[in-house]
């Protein structure tokens, strides 16, 4: 079966399930930022009762959730799956909350979440950002640009959360030695400040795969790789990751 193939049969699929309204592609392959080995991500948009025994009954291999148990957040359920041969995870989207977060990313309004494999977590908005970037496969849905208003409002909270990060790390770990805990809170800070800066340039975010090289931080490599379990040279770190954040802010103004 050939990519094309694969996709278009696994799209009908999708599209077939009960209360699904769209199919999207999305991840590096919709990007084109794929490599063979890449696996493939689809999305399933419903409105109403959407029930993943609907999935199951496919006979697809995998793992199949039930709704809300990712957490009942922003990703609410999905699935991983084995198809003709080819790894494909298989997200839910309930196109009321879709829409809900739609509308409030146009006001400039939106919450952060925390999500596994994320260290900065997630904004709602981020449902937003596949609209816009995804490929559509089946059905109809709209393609935002990023708000004006969320342009204002993201970047502040973004770099308010980096503040307080490494504010927290000095107080607490740094004075210990810990220097794990001090790498996990540069990293976690780098990203919230590669949100500030992707807001304020009124781009997308799905992902933090490419997040730190987009915002201009593959410098932070360096800080992390020198750090030594000395209250002095973590200081010293933590200083010079404020001075990296502070140059690449500046940029966006």
């Amino acid at each position: 079966m050939t990519d094309e193939t694969f996709l278009a049969h696994v799209a009908d699929t999708l599209a077939a399930l009960p209360a699904v309204r769209a199919v999207t592609l999305g991840g590096s392959r919709a990007q084109n930022t794929h490599t063979p080995d890449s696996d493939w991500d689809f999305a399933v948009y419903y409105r109403g009762g959407f029930d993943p025994a609907d999935l199951r009954a496919v006979g697809w291999d995998g793992e199949i959730s039930e709704i809300g148990a990712w957490g009942g957040g922003v990703f609410n359920g999905g699935a991983w799956l084995t198809i003709d041969g080819r790894r494909a995870d298989v997200h839910y989207r309930d196109l009321d909350a879709v829409e809900h977060h739609l509308a409030e990313a146009r006001q400039g309004r939106f919450h952060w979440e925390p999500l596994m494999f994320h260290l900065a977590g997630i904004p709602s908005y981020l449902v937003v950002a596949e609209l816009a970037v995804n490929r559509v496969l089946r059905g109809d849905l709209p393609q935002p640009a990023f708000p004006d208003a969320l342009r204002e409002t993201a970047p502040p909270m973004w770099r308010g959360r980096a503040e307080l990060t490494l504010r927290y790390t000095r107080g607490a770990f740094v004075p210990r030695g810990q220097a794990t805990e001090v790498a996990g809170a540069l990293a976690t800070a780098a990203m919230e400040t590669a949100h500030a800066v992707l807001a304020a340039r009124g781009e997308w975010v799905t992902n933090e795969k490419r997040l730190l090289s987009r915002a201009g931080l593959r410098d932070i490599d360096a800080i992390v790789a020198g750090l030594k379990a000395e209250p002095g040279a973590l200081d010293q770190a933590v200083s010079a990751a404020e001075d990296l954040f502070r140059a690449v802010n500046s940029v966006i103004g």
